[in-house]
């Protein structure tokens, strides 16, 4: 085989084999770790996709793999992080979150996996996710944990239930219909003005996450949450502004799944 075709499905692994560390650190009680890993694992999944089609690697195979290390990643290993950390002191109430959690991951890529292109869908639909994407979705449901590295939450036995309610809503954003940024067009082409600026806030943005991890974390978890609402209403009016798109009866926006098929299958692409 050559080797464009191996080198994005070692990216894969590698991304699966954080995700797996990530349980490890967590059965030990090392949760810097464990949160560094899960990162690390949403970093080479963002990776492994740009590579695939920059070698043109792509493959069903590597297709697969990817869904099925997402979901260990992504799914399975935060919900057993939660439930290590404090879902466990609310009894079945927290494990019914955890289980709810990594189901609705399976779900989302699932749901993924089987999106068809529509011919009739506009160009600015690309721009947009269907529901939260499960690494988002892991980052985001690991919020409560952050919080308390920073001093906010404290770790009293009597918040599982609150952290359980948190976590089931995190659930339900990965299976909604809400439109999320997808942001695959960002950084396709950069002016020649903005490239040394940006090399200086690539450089800014990576030394605060490595100095000042939890709290890059926290705010970078709160400002996806308040982008949610700003793409829904960002879609919403080109929805109306688009002719060939009509309402639903209920007045909410389409029906058609804003997961694009050139993006969804990352090493099966082209």
């Amino acid at each position: 085989m050559p080797m464009r075709l191996i080198l994005p499905n070692m990216v894969t692994l590698l991304a699966l084999c954080s995700g797996l560390t990530a349980v490890r650190m967590a059965f030990e009680g090392r949760w810097e770790f464990a949160i560094g890993a899960v990162l690390v694992a949403a970093v080479l999944d963002a990776l492994d996709g740009r590579v695939a089609r920059m070698l043109k690697g792509t493959s069903r195979f590597g297709a697969e793999l990817d869904s099925l290390a997402d979901f260990v990643n992504f799914g399975v290993t935060p919900a057993l992080m939660l439930y290590l950390w404090i879902l466990k002191e609310a009894g079945s109430f927290g494990w019914i979150a955890a289980l709810l959690f990594a189901i609705s991951a399976a779900l989302r890529l699932a749901r993924f996996n089987v999106a068809l292109d529509d011919p009739d869908k506009p160009a600015w639909a690309v721009k947009f996710f269907t529901g939260v994407p499960a690494p988002a979705g892991a980052l985001v449901v690991l919020m409560p944990l952050y919080w308390e590295f920073l001093g906010v939450l404290p770790h009293w036995p009597e918040f599982a239930p609150a952290v359980a309610i948190y976590v089931i809503g995190v659930a339900f954003l990965l299976i909604s219909r809400l439109p999320t940024f997808s942001g695959k067009q960002v950084g396709q082409r950069i002016r020649r003005d903005f490239v040394l600026p940006l090399f200086v806030v690539a450089v800014l943005i990576v030394g605060l996450t490595v100095s000042y991890p939890f709290r890059m974390l926290a705010i970078g978890t709160l400002a996806y949450i308040i982008a949610i609402p700003i793409a829904w209403r960002s879609h919403r009016k080109l929805v109306l502004a688009d002719k060939s798109l009509g309402l639903d009866d209920d007045g909410d926006c389409d029906d058609t799944d804003l997961d694009h098929l050139s993006d969804r299958d990352k090493h099966d692409a082209g």
